[in-house]
């Protein structure tokens, strides 16, 4: 391969021990923990925000683009991370897209490895802060959910939501840990992003803990097709007014 992270790869899979996963992963789940014990101060975090991607399902038209309620759907995300995060970087390989965030654009490290690659090139520009990763077709982040999240983000390498049964990878947080396992996983081709969760502590939200912040549980929603934007535009004026 042509490409060589700066940082050591990820050591073997370490054997199984009590209370961790077939891989050696340790997952935490929020009924393992108390709500009073997570409303400590939130951790530091960066806003990744990942903006590249065929947007098939939508024509071909750049996603982050599009308008909801008045706003692109990137300045809506982009509004709602200037509320928790130190700073945003822009993941993007077409940075004359978004010259009008007037925000630190990040070209991928690794070009082509997909959304583990955008998180690799984020998460690297973020030292030793956290980083928050999100798509950008996501509009109707709640900074208060990434707030509570930011309070959890001592207790484990990700803290990931759990959304009727599926994790979400891509709204997240994710500690300078995972770098050297993200490096591996780009180093052996492996792209899926959940694969990394085999390897570090894991703190899995559920959504019921996140429904105290967004009841109806709208910042998860993305933005994928015709039918979605049209959704997105419906809800807009009742999620705006809350």
């Amino acid at each position: 391969r042509n490409w060589r992270s700066p940082y050591p790869i990820s050591p073997p899979r370490r054997p199984p021990r009590p209370g961790r996963g077939d891989s050696g992963a340790r997952i935490i789940r929020m009924n393992e923990s108390s709500y009073a014990r997570s409303q400590g101060k939130p951790a530091a975090v960066k806003g990744i925000l990942l903006a590249g991607g065929a947007s098939r399902r939508m024509g071909g038209v750049n996603k982050a683009l599009l308008e909801v309620g008045g706003h692109r759907i990137i300045e809506r995300i982009v509004g709602t991370l200037s509320q928790t995060a130190q700073e945003i970087f822009v993941v993007t390989n077409t940075p004359a897209d978004y010259a009008f965030l007037h925000l630190p654009m990040l070209r991928d490290v690794v070009p082509g490895a997909g959304s583990l690659g955008g998180l690799y090139t984020g998460l690297s520009a973020c030292a030793d802060t956290r980083g928050f990763l999100v798509a950008c077709d996501m509009p109707f982040l709640n900074a208060e959910v990434i707030r509570y999240m930011a309070g959890l983000a001592y207790k484990a390498d990700v803290v990931v939501p759990r959304i009727r049964g599926l994790l979400e990878p891509l709204h997240a947080i994710y500690s300078a840990a995972c770098i050297p396992h993200i490096a591996g996983l780009l180093h052996n081709s492996d792209l899926k992003i959940l694969n990394l969760y085999d390897k570090v502590e894991v703190l899995e939200v559920s959504e019921q803990e996140l429904a105290v912040f967004d009841p109806n549980l709208h910042f998860i929603m993305n933005v994928n097709t015709p039918e979605d934007l049209q959704q997105a535009r419906r809800l807009v004026q009742e999620i705006d007014q809350h």
